[in-house]
């Protein structure tokens, strides 16, 4: 390779995903909120999901983008994780709509209007009057910059024609299409982009440099390749997230694995021949190899769809629960009890409940990071703040819809004082991650406490954890004489934050404590008591509605 060539290849690359990345945005920002309201109504209906998937991927112009937001609705617990195969599968018709437009190069000589096109979005985008305007002028921007790119990429790949040490190794591809997998794995791994790779085998095989034959092993691999970004867009989320990403995983490669059977006993082409008959030339080839694209995507997923549920369970088996993790979805809210609002509000009690103790032992693990200066020890309150979240949401809507029902004074009495129980816990979440960003300063930072502080900090901390046991206790058990303990310990908290704050002062002045590790300190005083603000309202909530309504502003 001359270094021209290199310099060309990697600058088109440049261009390629410079446009693809303002095109994407552009049309995020048009379609807004419609994205995520899109993907809320999928149903179980897995066609309509497939549908969605491939749509929303046609309009963001990324299969990845598709499938990170997929598994990130899934790790908020707004998508189950058959709904989200459904999604993903569809992103893969989606992808292929890419290959269709770098298509249109072939025919259109579309690079001698990238630069107007370029020059008009710029001009739209810096002096439209409208939102939608200056976002379709970056929609312009971003197409202009993809056929330069393209048009560079092209120029880049003629050398390689005369080439014939490049020809035989492509020539490789079409008698080991296995070896030509590999390759295009590869490829789409290190480019993090199907589009790309897809791209870049169009222009070789249209400036003659690749047969259509050693194409197809080329796009089989770059669908595998490109589950790598849903992997690594899962690391760190929950279990149902990490599933949805492996069953994009295994999905691809029983596609190609199937369809190499047919590459090897050349049906696929065969296939192909059928769809479009006639010969292939350069100046074809491009729509060959956008057709092979979405032919192998469409049928792998029409395989697929009618065993959605086996897929589930494969990607439940390679991705196992682990022992101590938290099953995010509601575990006692029955929509078929909303017909029984005594017993409906009984279940979101209980899930209240169940919230109220995944918010207690995050704040326990962030706690107990901070005193013991472990950042392994707080890796999990993230999923469980994660948890926390959805459930408020969730319960929250059961409520409402238990609202709508026929209900007694004393039922329509309780609704808005589980209600705010509820926002309690959840900010007893919120508390949790403040914490842990406690931690990171002072563990980056090397901040330290003196014993003493140490010694009183543990002594708040002892009253605040028995308080939390008896504050669930009493919600579950419904015990007033409980819930009368805990808002005693409460009393004895503001008293303690007071103490711990005076004798701080104290240290400071004396030269016993430094200002930086001061600050960390009062911050975690004053998230300690305000989660004994929280726990109180929700004891107040279990000995009698009226009473929490009046006092729960105050302690906000």
């Amino acid at each position: 390779m001359t270094k021209e060539l290199v310099f060309a290849l990697i600058g088109g690359l440049g261009f390629f995903f410079f446009g693809m990345k303002t095109m994407s945005e552009g049309l995020k920002k048009i379609a807004g909120e419609r994205l995520k309201a899109i993907l809320n109504i999928v149903t179980k209906v897995p066609i309509m999901g497939v549908f969605i998937g491939a749509l929303i991927t046609c309009l963001v112009q990324s299969s990845s983008a598709t499938t990170v937001m997929v598994v990130g609705f899934v790790n908020a617990g707004l998508l189950t994780l058959a709904q989200a195969i459904s999604v993903i599968m569809g992103a893969n018709i989606g992808t292929t709509f890419t290959a269709w437009l770098v298509s249109a190069m072939s025919v259109f000589k579309i690079t001698h209007y990238a630069l107007p096109l370029v020059g008009i979005g710029f001009a739209m985008n810096t002096f439209g009057k409208t939102k939608n305007a200056r976002f379709w002028g970056q929609v312009m921007m971003g197409f202009g910059m993809l056929f330069i790119g393209l048009g560079f990429m092209k120029d880049a790949f003629i050398p390689l024609k005369e080439s014939q040490h490049v020809k035989d190794i492509f020539v490789s591809f079409s008698n080991n299409p296995l070896l030509g997998v590999l390759v295009g794995v590869i490829f789409t791994i290190l480019l993090q982009s199907s589009s790309a790779t897809i791209a870049i085998v169009q222009v070789l095989a249209f400036n003659g440099v690749l047969s259509f034959g050693a194409a197809i092993p080329l796009i089989l691999g770059d669908n595998i390749g490109t589950t790598i970004t849903a992997q690594l867009a899962a690391m760190g989320t929950n279990v149902n997230a990490r599933r949805a990403a492996m069953s994009h995983t295994i999905f691809n490669v029983i596609g190609v694995a199937y369809m190499l059977f047919f590459v090897y006993n050349g049906w696929f082409v065969k296939i192909i021949n059928f769809v479009i008959p006639g010969e292939i030339t350069t100046t074809n080839v491009m729509f060959y190899i956008a057709i092979s694209h979405s032919v192998f995507n469409v049928l792998n997923t029409f395989i697929f769809l009618p065993f959605i549920s086996l897929l589930e369970k494969a990607s439940i088996r390679l991705v196992p629960k682990k022992k101590d993790a938290v099953e995010m979805a509601p575990q006692y809210l029955e929509k078929h009890l909303l017909d029984t609002p005594p017993i409906a509000l009984e279940q979101a009690r209980a899930e209240t409940v169940r919230m109220l103790g995944i918010a207690n032992k995050s704040f326990s693990i962030a706690v107990k990071g901070f005193l013991d200066n472990d950042l392994k020890e707080v890796k999990s309150v993230s999923e469980l703040e994660q948890v926390v979240d959805s459930l408020q949401s969730e319960i929250t809507q059961y409520l409402v819809e238990l609202s709508q029902q026929n209900l007694t004074q004393e039922i329509s009495e309780e609704l808005p004082v589980l209600i705010h129980m509820v926002n309690d816990t959840e900010r007893i979440g919120d508390h949790s991650e403040n914490i842990v960003e406690l931690a990171e300063r002072k563990i980056e930072n090397k901040l330290h406490f003196s014993e003493a502080g140490i010694k009183q900090l543990n002594l708040m901390w002892n009253e605040l954890h028995s308080m939390m046991l008896e504050t669930e206790i009493a919600l579950q058990k419904d015990d007033l004489v409980i819930a009368k303990k805990a808002l005693d310990r409460e009393e004895r908290i503001n008293g303690l934050q007071i103490e711990l704050k005076q004798t701080h002062i104290n240290r400071l002045n004396d030269g016993t404590c430094s200002l930086k590790s001061g600050i960390i300190f009062l911050d975690f005083v004053d998230n300690l008591e305000k989660i004994g603000d929280h726990l109180s309202n929700i004891a107040q909530g279990v000995l009698g509605g009226m009473r929490w309504e009046k006092t729960a502003h105050k302690n906000k």
